[in-house]
């Protein structure tokens, strides 16, 4: 029989009758109670079997199956008196407001009603379209006078949640359900209730529907106590405050009594469905804590949604610290053998790996590469033991499937929290490794955003020779050297590499021929042949850092770029820079210049740009490798150290910061009397406090700058490690150094002088309005010198107001991310090029409006194609 293929036209979410309540519940619940003295669930009791069984001993009385495999049923409740459902409360005042409170009909003409329902009825398939007509019908129907009936139209207000108010009268909820039922169908669709899915009086609750035990199962505690879910709770005391409310009805209470009642049975399905709703105190257990109600089981982070479904727990997946490890590829991810032996690959058995496999289970679960787990063709799952190992091995055959242990080679996913863009997760080759980290190689950082101070990370390992293929070829992390953000590289070297490059590549940085061989050998290249020494008498057997590098560079790389020490750099472009910072690689031989972050670095990387671009990713991958290797070899043969003798100055040029600093706070101690007699000039569009203070930042930014230069004049890069790392890229900056050596400079509080803390002056140490440098923030001091107490505490408001900051931004983002993801997450580029939502509606003609993919671009710059296939033609 050929299967028919249907297709969902559309869904409609409506209301669900008393009818259809009662029509889908088993059973009608009429005892709060739960459980009986032999801890059996009690007939018409909130636990009652026909809603179904948790506990494995007893059966379904609805559908006969045992705890475990039945799903569980609906009961209901009938409610003595009808209460309000919290969630429709607004919906039943918008519709109050637009009918008449005599006839029931929509304050609208007949003609109205025609022209609305015909457009309702045009708009069906879009939602925005009707949610813009039915407010236009809102607005039409704020009428004093009902044009059928004639009846004066009084004011209806809402007292949130639930409280609708006709004037002063307080409206009950029978009352409002009368007046719902007076509409009719041609109305209701008017005003935005489908008459086909729901009537409006269905939003005031006559029977109120009981979760099956499956959603609201109870648990027993150590004591031997039985504990009730948060639902339950609830709904006995709904039952309990219904019952009282039916008895004192049929034993003719007072009214006053009988409202009191029915206000209560309100509040409790109020906050049976939320919680959290504004205005109503939150229902709570008897430790204290607001119960978890319907509501709050679904929205939020905790929610149903964002916890159970959108992301999960998963099995296959491991999560562990991260720890430095230079020695493997960009590709690799170094992972315990505790996690490889537990974490396993499914390979199904035949004819050419059944050999390897039967070693697999001999070793079992405790010997790694063993076996876990066998699953045979009848799909039954078998664990491997010692006592079963024989057997196994004994009757295995191809078709069998047997769940290995994770071994080097195999492709795992890896990811680090908060995953922001697709870098967060990349595919990584396993390598197992001794001890208990996740071990990464250092150019992998950035993309991760990882650092080691105890970041985690988190391993899903694939499942299906699908999914492994289809990482290996779309998410393996040399694919993603370059970002698709900007189309340059984003994994690159970093901090220790760069150093070494630098130290390795500079002019004068030679190796003897055993040194060489042995970074060579480090990098994992072959060994070339050995010098003669005649060739250049020079250098004779010894090979220069440049020599060294070339071996890695592709033969017919050619590129010329100004260095991270010259960046900004106007004078030269000479091959000669007195700084090595000119690089020129001829044919891939490193003719000039030192290298450093500019080269190969994360976010900058020239060489490893080139590379990726004109090479592809394998040779970016091994020159990455490589390189990095070669350059922790050449620091280690160099050596490179760093302390506080980095930052020292001699006494000469300490008295020339003073003297500066000191001419500076008399500068502002100028200012500031200029504007006390009244003599300072206001800046154009300024008050003079504006300019006073602008005066005076001015004044103290080119204090600390100053002292800077001062400071760095006396430091030699030739010797000094920290300014080495400092002017590479590899690490820190000079302004770093010069406050350490110099002078920390101004604290900002609010992107100005700290102006704010005792009335009229911000510490009890100073005049009241006084408005000098030290009095405002400005530490005179330099880190190695030492701040006195006053600058130390006006660097810690600074420095609280950058941590403040931080997380605040962080969450901001986080949530703005969040927005922004699911406003797109339906966009699509289609082969020809139009961006398009999951409607078809046409967003842009082109993809960016210029229809450059960043991925693929050089730096944001379409990529020139007929200059790549000329390059290419010429490799050929």
């Amino acid at each position: 029989m050929k299967e028919i293929i249907k297709k969902i036209d559309h869904i409609n979410f409506g209301l669900m009758s008393p009818e259809n309540i009662r029509k889908n519940s088993v059973i009608k619940i009429v005892t709060p109670d739960t459980y009986d003295e032999d801890g059996y669930p009690i007939e018409n009791g909130l636990m009652d079997p026909h809603l179904g069984v948790i506990d494995p001993s007893l059966k379904c009385k609805t559908c006969g199956s045992k705890g475990g495999e039945c799903l569980g049923h609906f009961g209901s409740i009938d409610l003595a008196r009808p209460v309000v459902h919290v969630g429709f409360a607004d919906n039943i005042y918008k519709i109050l407001r637009s009918v008449c409170n005599e006839c029931g009909r929509v304050l609208l003409t007949d003609t109205e009603i025609e022209n609305f329902k015909y457009e309702i009825l045009m708009a069906m398939d879009n939602e925005e379209s009707i949610n813009e007509i039915i407010k236009r019908v809102q607005d039409a129907a704020k009428k004093d006078k009902c044009p059928h009936c004639e009846e004066k139209q009084s004011d209806i207000k809402i007292d949130k949640p639930t409280s609708i108010n006709d004037g002063d009268y307080r409206l009950t909820a029978s009352e409002i359900r009368d007046r719902l039922e007076r509409i009719t169908d041609e109305d209701a669709l008017v005003l935005g209730v489908n008459p086909k899915v729901a009537r409006p009086e269905w939003m005031v609750l006559t029977v109120l529907p009981v979760p099956p035990v499956t959603v609201r199962p109870s648990i027993t505690l150590e004591t031997g106590e039985r504990s009730e879910d948060d639902l339950t709770h609830k709904l006995v005391d709904i039952l309990r405050i219904n019952q009282r409310l039916s008895e004192n009805m049929e034993a003719g209470a007072p009214q006053l009594i009988v409202e009191d009642l029915w206000e209560l049975l309100q509040y409790h399905v109020t906050t049976y469905f939320d919680n959290e709703a504004s205005g109503v105190p939150p229902a709570r257990h008897r430790s204290g804590r607001p119960l978890k109600t319907l509501a709050q089981r679904l929205k939020g982070k905790e929610g149903r949604f964002r916890s159970n479904l959108s992301g999960k727990r998963v099995n296959f997946s491991a999560r562990t610290v991260i720890s430095p490890d230079p020695n493997i590829s960009i590709n690799e991810v170094g992972v315990p053998e505790m996690i490889a032996t537990e974490v396993t690959v499914p390979v199904h058995v035949n004819d050419w790996n059944i050999e390897e496999l039967k070693k697999y289970i001999l070793n079992g679960p405790e010997v790694h590469p063993g076996a876990n787990y066998v699953i045979r063709s009848d799909d039954r799952k078998i664990r491997v033991y010692d006592d079963t190992k024989d057997s196994i091995i004994e009757n295995i055959e191809p078709g069998w499937v047997v769940e290995r242990h994770l071994k080097d080679g195999d492709i795992v996913l890896f990811n680090r929290q908060p995953s922001l863009h697709r870098m967060s997760m990349m595919a990584h080759e396993v390598k197992v490794l001794p001890y208990k980290t996740f071990r990464l190689n250092l150019c992998v950082c950035p993309p991760y955003n990882a650092d080691f101070d105890g970041d985690e990370m988190n391993m899903h390992v694939f499942q299906t020779d699908e999914s492994r293929a289809e990482a290996k070829s779309l998410m393996r992390v040399q694919e993603h050297i370059l970002s698709p953000r900007f189309g340059g590289p984003i994994i690159g070297a970093i901090h220790d590499h760069i150093s070494g490059a630098y130290l390795l590549t500079r002019n004068g940085s030679t190796f003897t021929e055993e040194q060489a061989f042995q970074i060579i050998r480090k990098a994992k290249l072959p060994i070339p042949k050995r010098k003669n020494p005649n060739d250049n008498p020079e250098l004779g057997t010894n090979w220069t850092g440049k020599e060294l590098f070339s071996l890695l560079l592709p033969e017919k790389l050619n590129l010329e770029y100004k260095g991270e020490i010259c960046k900004n750099c106007q004078v030269c472009k000479e091959r000669d820079c007195e700084f090595d910072s000119y690089v020129v690689i001829e044919d891939g031989e490193l003719k000039y210049g030192a290298l450093d972050e500019k080269a190969y670095g994360s976010f900058s990387g020239k060489i490893l740009d080139k590379i990726v671009k004109d090479y592809g990713s394998d040779t970016a991958k091994e020159f990455l490798d490589r390189s990095t290797n070669m350059a922790i070899s050449g620091i280690m043969k160099v050596g490179i150290t760093t302390s506080t003798n980095d930052e020292e100055i001699p006494q000469e040029a300490q008295d020339r910061i003073q003297a500066h600093l000191d001419d500076a706070e008399e500068n502002v101690d100028r200012h500031v009397k200029a504007y006390e007699e009244g003599e300072l000039e206001a800046l154009p569009g300024r008050s003079l406090e504006e300019t006073l203070e602008m005066k005076i930042m001015q004044v103290l930014g080119e204090a600390r700058d100053k002292s800077g230069e001062i400071a760095e004049s006396y430091f030699a890069m030739e010797t000094n490690h920290s300014v080495v790392m400092a002017k590479t890229g590899a690490r820190a900056s000079m302004l770093n150094l010069t406050q350490i050596t110099a002078c920390v400079g101004q604290q900002s509080v609010r992107g100005g002088r700290i102006s704010r803390g005792y009335i009229e002056r911000t510490l009890p140490h100073f005049r009241k309005n006084e408005l000098g440098a030290k009095a405002r923030g400005f530490v005179h001091s330099s880190y190695k010198s030492g701040l006195d107490p006053v600058e130390f505490f006006f660097h810690a408001m600074g420095g609280r107001e950058g941590l403040v900051d931080t997380a605040i931004r962080t969450a901001q983002s986080g949530y703005m991310q969040r927005r922004l993801v699911n406003a797109l997450q339906d966009l699509k580029v289609t082969e020809n090029g139009l961006v398009q939502d999951n409607k078809g509606n046409v967003i842009q003609t082109m993809f960016g409006e210029d229809g450059v993919d960043p991925a693929k671009s050089d730096h944001g710059k379409a990529a020139d194609l007929d200059k790549i296939i000329k390059e290419m033609r010429i490799k050929k």
